[in-house]
C-alpha cells in the first residue's frame, strides 16, 4: 500500500539465531572483556609506574638543650587530599643503612615473607580472605611491606579500586628500588604514636639513643606501634600494656626464626617487664622559646647535627631559663602595682654570645600581652644606648678621659636630666656613670648626629633609613626604637673588647662572621666607666641594685614617662639583659630602671654566679692597654681627698694641665646657671716618699693639687676603695670576714709591703691579691715598693 509517497510494509520477524551467529556474539563479549582488561591493566600500570617512587616529607628536627634535655620538635605540615587537611607531622628521618634488629622485629610482625613476594603475598591475601568470611571477629588485612609504602605516600579513601591501586603500586615499587630500599624507607614513613614518624626518629624521640643502639625490648616495642599508633601510645600505661603484648608476640617469632637465641629472648621479655611508660617530652613554659627555634629551623638558621640526625643542639641551659622565668615572674608581681604588665630577660655566655636563656613574656597565655615577644619588640631604650655615645666620642679623638663635661641647664633645648638636677662640670666617667642626659646629648651633638645615627645602625640597634635629623640629638635618651636582643648584642660587642659576634642560639648556627665596631681601648675604657660605682655618686647610691660582690658594668634605662625600664649588665661571665613595661606601650608609675629592671638583673646575676651573702670576689675588668691609672680629686677636698676618682688615661696625657674652664664665660651668661657651681680642678695625689727606716708613715700626703699639672702614682690600690664602710657578715665563720687588698694593674712586676695603720702586714708580688683579716674599726691602708722609697696614698676604711 502506499499513502502519499511512501511505502507501508508487513514488518519481518527474525527467526532463532543460528549457532554462528551466537559464538560471534560471545567473541564479541570475550574481545570486549579481554580489551577492557588491557585497557585496565595498562592504566594501572601507568598510574602504578607514576606512584612508585619513594618520597617522603621534609625531616622534621628535635632540638635539645645545652645539657642535652628536651626542649622543643619542630612539626612539618603534611597535606591529606582526601580530607583537604593540614596536619603537623614529625619525623621522617633518612636512613644511612637499615638498622638491623629493627628490620627484623618489624617484618616478624608486618610482613614475614617480604623476601619471599614481588611486593603483594597472594598466600596472605588468602588466608585473610578465608578468615573474614568465616569469622565475626576483628578483620584481618594482608598488606605488605610494599603495600603499606604505597599507602602512606598518598593518603587516600580506603576502598576497593584504591586496595588494587596500592597492590599495583606496591608490586612497582618493588620492581624498580629493590626490596631493601622499599623496606629502608617504609622504616622511614611508618608511624610510631604522637603524630611522630620513622624509627630513627622514634628512638631518638623516646629512648634519646640512635636507632642501631636499640635493644631488643626496645625495638620489638616500636615495631609494634605502627599496627594502632592512637590506642599504643607508650607514654600512658595502658598504651604500654598493649604495645608490650604484641612485642611479645614479634620475640616469640624472632626466637622461633633464630634471630635471638634463648638467653637473648628471656634477657628481652625482663626489660619489657621492667618497662614503665616512658615520659612524655613537654616545651618550656616560655613557649615563646620554642617559636624562636621554629623560625631559626624554618630560616635556615638553625641547622641540625647531620643528613640523618636531626637533632638541633640549643646552648639554651633550660634549668637557667627556668630560674630566670621564675625570678621574671615573681618581681614583675612586685612591680604589678606600679603598672608593669609584662617583663622579658635574656642571658649570654660572655665571650661566645651563646644564649643560655630567653624569656620572651612572663606567660604566652597571659592575657597582657603575653603573646609578645618583647625581647623582639621595637621599644624605646631609654639611656641604655648613652655608653655607644660616649664610645663613638672616644673612637674619633672628640672625647679624653680627663675633659671635663657640663652638666647645666641647656635652655632652649628643652633637654634636663631625669631628676631635675644638674651635678656641674663631670669628668666623662662621672657623666656616663651618672647616666647624666645633658653632657650625653651635648656629646652627641659634638660628634654629629648623621656619625652616631650610622654607628648605631651599624652595631645594629636599628636598621631606619629616615635621616637621623628626625630623632635628632633625643637618640641619646631614647628616642630611637630598638629590641632588646639587638641591644643585648651591641653590649656583647663592648664586653668582648670591641668585637661584634652574632647572638648564638644553637652550637651548630650558621652566623656571620665576627667584626670589630669598637678599638680595645674605648671598649675597656667604657666597660670601666660602668663598672666603677664611686663614679655614680651622687646619682645612684652606693650598696643599691647596681653593686655586685664581682665586677659587674652595668647600665640602666627609663624611658619618657617611664613606659619602659630596661638593665644591661655583664660580668666576667655572662650578659644579662632586662625589660619591663606594658604592651600597650603606657606609662608606669614611677618605674625606673634602677628601682625595677635592675634589681631583676642583680637577682638573675646573683643566680648565675652562685653569689652568697658577704662573698666579695676580688675580681676587677682588664684595663684598656697602654693606659696608666691615675687618682683625681676635687681642689679644695683636702689632705682627705674625700671624692676621689679612679681614672684610665693615656700617657700622654698625665701631664695634662687644665686649661679648661667647664664654667660659662661670664660675658656668655646662660640661662639658669648656678652660681653655686664650684670652681673645679682635678688633681693626682702623688706618690708618697717614705723610706723604710725612720720615715714618718702618719697622716701627711703632699699633694700635687697645689697646682694644675698631674702626676702618676706609682702604686694605686683597687681594693678597697677610698672611704669604704664595710660591715661584716657576724653569722659567717671568721676566716670569711675578709677583705681583699689589691693593687691597680701597672705592668710593674715588683714585691709589695702591705701595711695596716702603719704596721707591716704582708709581703706579695705587685700583681697578687693579699686577704686581711678584718677587724672593727678605722683603718689606713697602704702599699709600698719593698726596696724602693715609692708608696700609693693611704685608703681609709672603716669596718663595723
Amino acid at each position: 500500500m502506499r499513502v502519499a509517497g511512501f511505502s507501508l510494509t508487513r514488518p519481518r520477524f527474525a527467526g532463532p539465531p543460528s549457532p554462528a551467529s551466537g559464538r560471534g556474539f560471545a567473541n564479541c563479549i570475550f574481545l570486549a572483556l579481554i580489551t577492557t582488561f588491557i585497557a585496565t591493566a595498562a592504566w594501572l600500570s601507568h598510574a602504578a609506574l607514576s606512584r612508585a617512587e619513594l618520597v617522603a616529607p621534609r625531616a622534621s628536627a628535635i632540638v635539645y638543650d645545652r645539657n642535652g634535655a628536651f626542649l622543643t620538635q619542630i612539626g612539618e605540615k603534611t597535606r591529606v587530599p582526601a580530607t583537604n587537611t593540614t596536619h603537623l607531622n614529625y619525623g621522617y628521618w633518612p636512613l644511612a643503612s637499615i638498622p638491623q634488629r629493627m628490620a627484623r622485629a618489624t617484618l616478624a610482625l608486618e610482613d614475614r615473607r617480604f623476601y619471599d613476594h614481588p611486593g603483594v603475598d597472594l598466600r596472605a591475601l588468602l588466608r585473610a580472605a578465608w578468615r573474614n568470611l568465616t569469622s565475626r571477629g576483628r578483620r584481618e588485612g594482608a598488606s605488605t611491606i610494599a603495600m603499606q609504602v604505597a599507602r602512606m605516600q598518598t593518603e587516600r579513601p580506603h576502598s576497593l579500586a584504591e586496595k588494587l591501586m596500592q597492590a599495583a603500586t606496591a608490586l612497582a615499587i618493588v620492581a624498580r628500588h629493590g626490596r631493601d630500599a622499599t623496606l629502608a624507607h617504609y622504616l622511614r614513613l611508618a608511624p610510631y604514636g604522637l603524630n611522630g614518624h620513622g624509627v630513627a626518629y622514634a628512638a631518638r624521640f623516646y629512648f634519646d639513643k640512635p636507632v642501631e643502639d636499640l635493644s631488643w625490648a626496645q625495638a620489638v616495642l616500636l615495631a609494634a606501634i605502627p599496627q594502632s599508633p592512637g590506642r599504643m601510645n607508650i607514654t600512658r600505661e595502658s598504651g604500654l600494656k598493649l604495645a608490650t603484648a604484641r612485642a611479645r608476640h614479634a620475640l616469640a617469632r624472632l626466637e622461633e626464626e633464630g634471630a635471638l637465641d634463648a638467653a637473648q629472648a628471656a634477657l628481652a621479655r625482663a626489660e619489657l617487664d621492667h618497662m614503665r611508660p616512658l615520659d612524655a617530652k613537654r616545651r618550656p613554659e616560655t613557649l615563646h622559646l620554642a617559636l624562636r627555634y621554629e623560625a631559626l629551623a624554618h630560616e635556615g638558621l638553625a641547622r641540625p647535627v647531620a643528613e640523618g640526625d636531626r637533632r638541633i643542639n640549643a646552648t639554651i641551659d633550660l634549668a637557667v631559663e627556668q630560674d630566670v622565668l621564675h625570678l621574671a615572674r615573681r618581681y614583675l608581681s612586685n612591680f604589678r602595682r606600679r603598672g608593669a604588665r609584662q617583663v622579658a630577660v635574656m642571658v649570654v655566655e660572655r665571650g661566645s654570645n651563646a644564649v643560655i636563656a630567653d624569656v620572651g613574656s612572663s606567660d604566652y597565655n597571659d592575657p597582657q600581652a603575653g603573646a609578645f615577644d618583647f625581647t623582639r619588640v621595637r621599644r624605646s631604650p631609654g639611656s641604655t644606648l648613652k655608653p655607644f655615645i660616649y664610645a663613638l666620642a672616644f673612637e674619633r679623638g672628640v672625647l679624653k678621659s680627663t675633659d671635663l663635661l657640663n652638666d647645666i641647664p641647656e635652655g632652649a633645648s628643652g633637654v634636663s636630666n631625669a631628676d631635675g638636677l644638674y651635678l656641674g662640670p663631670l669628668t666623662p666617667r662621672q657623666a656616663l656613670a651618672n647616666s647624666r642626659n645633658v653632657p650625653a646629648t651635648n656629646l652627641l651633638r659634638r660628634v654629629g648626629l648623621e656619625a652616631n645615627f650610622n654607628f648605631l645602625r651599624d652595631l645594629g640597634l636599628h636598621d631606619l633609613e629616615t635621616p637621623a635629623e628626625s630623632f635628632g640629638i633625643s637618640m641619646a635618651i631614647g628616642a630611637l626604637p630598638t629590641r632588646l636582643e639587638d641591644v643585648m648584642r651591641a653590649y656583647a660587642a663592648l664586653a668582648d673588647d670591641g668585637i661584634m659576634r652574632e647572638l648564638a642560639f644553637t652550637r651548630d648556627e650558621s652566623r656571620r662572621p665576627a667584626r670589630r665596631v669598637l678599638s680595645v681601648d674605648s671598649a675597656r675604657l667604657i666597660a670601666s666607666m660602668l663598672a666603677d660605682p664611686q663614679a655614680r655618686l651622687p646619682s645612684f647610691p652606693r650598696y643599691g641594685p647596681l653593686e655586685y660582690p664581682f665586677a659587674v658594668a652595668v647600665k640602666t634605662g627609663t624611658s619618657q614617662a617611664y613606659r619602659d625600664a630596661w638593665t644591661i649588665a655583664f660580668s666576667h661571665k655572662f650578659i644579662v639583659g632586662v625589660w619591663l613595661g606594658r604592651g600597650d606601650a603606657g606609662a608606669m608609675r614611677a618605674m625606673t630602671g634602677v628601682s625595677s629592671a635592675a634589681r631583676l638583673a642583680h637577682g638573675v646575676l646573683a643566680k648565675l654566679h652562685d653569689a652568697k651573702p658577704g662573698d666579695i670576689a676580688p675580681e676587677t675588668f682588664a684595663p684598656p692597654p697602654g693606659r696608666i691609672a691615675i687618682d683625681l680629686c676635687r681642689a679644695g677636698d683636702g689632705a682627705d681627698c674625700a671624692q676621689t676618682l679612679r681614672e684610665w688615661v693615656k700617657p700622654e696625657d698625665a701631664d695634662w694641665r687644665q686649661t679648661q674652664d667647664p664654667r660659662p664665660h661670664p660675658e656668655e651668661p646662660r640661662s639658669g646657671v648656678s652660681k653655686d657651681v664650684p670652681e673645679t680642678a682635678l688633681c693626682a695625689p702623688s706618690a708618697l716618699e717614705t723610706r723604710l727606716s725612720g720615715a714618718p708613715q702618719g697622716e701627711k700626703a703632699d699633694r700635687a693639687c697645689d697646682s694644675p699639672a698631674m702626676s702618676v702614682a706609682p702604686l694605686v690600690i683597687a681594693t678597697p676603695e677610698h672611704n669604704t664602710h664595710i660591715w661584716r657578715n657576724p653569722e659567717q665563720p671568721e676566716r670569711f670576714n675578709r677583705l681583699a687588698l689589691k693593687l691597680a694593674p701597672s705592668g710593674a712586676d715588683a714585691q709589695i709591703v702591705w701595711t695596716i695603720d702603719g704596721e707591716p702586714f704582708a709581703t706579695a708580688q705587685a700583681n697578687e691579691t693579699v686577704f686581711w683579716p678584718m677587724t672593727p674599726g678605722r683603718h689606713r691602708i697602704q702599699a709600698r715598693l719593698a726596696l724602693a722609697p715609692v708608696a700609693s696614698r693611704a685608703v681609709r676604711v672603716v669596718i663595723e
